[in-house]
């Protein structure tokens, strides 16, 4: 979800394979979202819920490569603070106000005036049919997303990354490739915190069920030990590395590490996922340590698509850019589609993995016709690109 710039926004470039892994990336965030409704049936339809347990866990690096995008187009920045700040954050902020304001009015109207009566899983609730809840999501979207703007947790995260992106550049732009190594490792031990966080309660470890605080973290401080050294940023880190130093591997070597550990770190997630269910049914705080976008087991899914998409050096493409350009809107208003295309495919003779499947062609088709016709409009555009 940025433009495509070389490294350090030296000149601009179409960089193909960045274009492409934009497409893929984004249409993998469709894909998990659609998945959404029959993860939640749990016991109620255990068939749906394992089918959307498999099916999103294999989407988990979607959100991994935005980042990484971000690292590889934009760091080191070169850029006055002032001005980086400006740019980034000034073109984040619209599309996050206007998208918290008309994302709950869109779904208030569809099932309140289009669908009332789906069976639809979220359109049980009662907030979706209440006006007064609306007004309320205008109000404190501030402060943060709701269920209606879920994707929009990315933006508050993304402005916290350019917040930060000015201050390491002036050591990425002297940093050796030792060094970088270094910092990726000690990224890479604070990986596994969430598997520590899922065993530590059976060791006898006090604390809330998946709010267990280690190193340093408890209920009056947050910062923890890995705090400052976790997270998306290590995602960055690690693009920007490898836009310096690609692996060299033959095909033959890039295959036979990359699909191993793509298989192991799938493995892990939809696997660990069922497990945890099994012990803790319906408890989405401990279920969602196993799908953390910052695990090991995630990394282990998001660097071999990385490497082996950048390996493919696939030339700039019109279509394809144009299409790479839209992915920022279709991720910001994909979201109510896909309740939309829950509806549309709710149909008895539809095995579960086809309806996911299908459901994501559809939501990413209107949301890209919606992306389209703003991309039109002067006024309207500055809200999707």
């Amino acid at each position: 979800m940025e433009e495509r710039l070389m490294p350090g926004n030296a000149a601009r470039k179409q960089i193909g394979w960045i274009d492409l892994l934009r497409v893929l990336a984004c249409f993998w965030v469709v894909l998990a979202h659609c998945c959404d409704p029959f993860v939640s049936c749990f016991n109620t339809d255990r068939t749906a819920f394992v089918t959307g347990s498999l099916f999103e866990s294999a989407m988990r690096p979607s959100v991994p490569l935005f980042a990484m995008m971000t690292g590889a187009l934009l760091l080191p920045v070169r850029t006055g603070l002032t001005a980086f700040y400006r740019k980034r954050i000034g073109r984040i902020v619209w599309p996050l106000a206007f998208w918290s304001l008309v994302l709950p009015l869109l779904f208030f109207v569809y099932f309140t005036y289009v669908s009332p009566d789906t069976r639809n899983p979220i359109a049980a609730l009662d907030e979706h049919q209440d006006f007064g809840v609306v007004l309320a999501k205008w109000v404190t979207w501030l402060l943060n997303f709701n269920f209606d703007t879920t994707p929009l947790w990315y933006l508050y995260m993304l402005i916290g990354m350019y917040l930060v992106m000015p201050l390491i550049s002036p050591w990425l732009q002297q940093a050796s490739k030792r060094d970088l190594q270094v910092v990726l490792g000690v990224w890479g031990l604070s990986l596994f915190v969430p598997c520590v966080k899922l065993f530590v309660p059976m060791l006898g470890y006090p604390g809330a069920e998946a709010h267990v605080d280690l190193w340093g973290a408890c209920a009056w401080n947050e910062f923890g030990m890995f705090y400052y050294v976790s997270g998306f940023m290590g995602y960055m880190l690690l693009a920007h590395y490898m836009m310096r130093f690609p692996p060299q591997w033959s095909w033959k070597k890039m295959l036979g590490i990359c699909i191993p550990l793509f298989a192991a770190g799938y493995a892990l997630t939809a696997c660990g996922y069922l497990w945890v269910e099994s012990l803790h049914p319906g408890n989405f705080a401990y279920l969602e340590l196993v799908w953390y976008f910052s695990g090991i087991n995630v990394l282990m899914m998001t660097f071999p698509v990385l490497a082996v998409v950048q390996k493919l050096d696939v030339a700039a493409r019109p279509w394809l850019t144009k299409l790479a350009a839209y992915s920022f809107g279709i991720f910001l208003c994909h979201f109510v589609f896909v309740y939309v295309s829950y509806d549309l495919l709710d149909i008895s003779f539809l095995p579960d993995w086809a309806r996911i499947v299908l459901m994501a062609f559809v939501t990413f088709g209107l949301s890209a016709l919606v992306t389209w016709g703003m991309w039109q409009w002067k006024v309207t555009r500055r809200f999707v690109q």
